[in-house]
């Protein structure tokens, strides 16, 4: 894969694609609500750090979704009332599968992708 941007370059990027407010809480960014990139696989689970793993989400939202999958954090959402972006998710999972299979490694993150957007379909959430 070609050369990734910055973190900053990446972060408008990301809000250029996705659009301006956070994928969990739909919150529009202001300035009192900043956005921050948020890895839908995270590093830890072999997650890469390329645009079709990144979403743009609130720092409240980032940092409350600890080590939560999407599609649980996701629900918890949903549950809290708020209008989390269920195809913006499946578009970036999906995303990121086409990108790992054009090129390669990425062994970690396979699995948990994989599964992420079983679950993800299965809720008929992204429908």
């Amino acid at each position: 894969m070609s050369a990734q941007p910055d973190r900053a370059a990446r972060l408008q990027l990301v809000l250029d694609r996705d659009g301006p407010s956070c994928v969990w809480c739909g919150r529009v960014f202001t300035p009192l609500v900043r956005p921050t990139t948020e890895h839908v696989v995270p590093r830890v689970k072999g997650g890469p750090s390329w645009l079709e793993n990144e979403v743009a989400a609130c720092g409240r939202c980032n940092g409350e979704r600890g080590h939560r999958t999407p599609v649980e954090w996701l629900e918890e959402c949903r549950r809290r009332g708020w209008p989390a972006d269920a195809r913006r998710l499946e578009r970036t999972l999906s995303a990121l599968g086409e990108a790992i299979a054009r090129t390669g490694g990425q062994r970690r993150a396979r699995p948990y992708l994989d599964a992420q957007l079983r679950r993800l379909r299965r809720l008929g959430a992204a429908a």
